[in-house]
């Protein structure tokens, strides 16, 4: 990802996505706002207890960069599941129920989605000029989340897998998720060779998972052919992102945006200008 600085808001952009107003992007890292204590301080969650003057006074700082504010971008109540759902600009301003993913063709449509080490999902059409942004924990990973946003693609737009440009934001990596039996089950359950996503905890029985290249197979699997990595770790990286598993669940949410603009086709020679 390339780093950005716009008076103190620090924010990320992948390089295989388009940054040409026809469609725009940014992840946010957790610095440049005014929230204090665990949630400092650019918390753009009003999921957990920060104050609600900070959590929009942060919203329009970052969602600024956009000429937005909350009641102009699409948002989701995620649940970590594999549920997506195509919205327009008349949801803009909206919470979009029981959703993980959420994609849209209409320019001037804005998704926004937050986290603390969920892995965030982009998705561009570059044909059909359609986006999608997503939520993976480990659930929705395994129950496909990524693959989930492909086939609503390929059913609402028409994408072609093959097409789409995707990115995979930060997220905990396999430096530093340990997980339990029940998420091993599912991720042998989930995958075809699954004993490369659980490396050694470097204790009897211990295992980490790779939740980044989880998903990367998960959207190869969907016919994806780019798939970029944002290769940080954001329980490695509490100075730059929210973790709620190295900050034991005291912290804020880091927040992405991906907005859809016009598409500026050069007139034919027989148009009427």
């Amino acid at each position: 990802m390339i780093a950005f600085d716009d008076d103190g808001l620090h924010y990320f952009r992948f390089a295989g996505l388009p940054a040409n107003g026809v469609a725009s992007h940014a992840v946010f890292s957790r610095q440049g706002g005014v929230s204090v204590g665990p949630f400092a301080s650019l918390n753009l969650s009003l999921s957990v207890p920060d104050e609600r003057a900070s959590v929009y006074a942060n919203r329009r700082r970052a969602y600024g960069l956009f000429g937005r504010d909350t009641d102009t971008v699409v948002h989701a109540h995620l649940v970590h599941g594999a549920t997506v759902a195509r919205v327009t600009t008349a949801n803009n301003g909206t919470w979009v129920e029981h959703v993980d993913g959420l994609i849209t063709d209409q320019p001037g449509c804005v998704l926004g989605m937050n986290y603390a080490d969920c892995a965030p999902i982009f998705l561009y059409d570059p044909r059909r000029h359609a986006i999608g942004l997503g939520h993976a924990g480990w659930r929705g990973t395994v129950v496909d989340l990524p693959g989930a946003m492909v086939r609503a693609m390929t059913a609402h737009f028409g994408s072609d897998p093959a097409d789409l440009v995707a990115a995979i934001g930060p997220c905990i990596g396999p430096c530093c998720y340990e997980v339990g039996v029940d998420v091993i089950d599912a991720v042998r359950a989930a995958f075809a060779g699954a004993e490369t996503l659980l490396p050694s905890a470097g204790r009897a029985g211990g295992r980490h998972f790779d939740l980044p290249e989880a998903n990367r197979r998960n959207l190869l699997n969907a016919g994806v052919r780019a798939v970029e990595l944002s290769e940080y770790c954001t329980a490695c990286r509490t100075d730059l992102f929210f973790s709620h598993r190295a900050e034991r669940g005291r912290t804020g949410r880091f927040g992405t945006v991906f907005a859809l603009g016009q598409v500026h086709r050069a007139p034919s020679p027989n148009s009427v200008i």
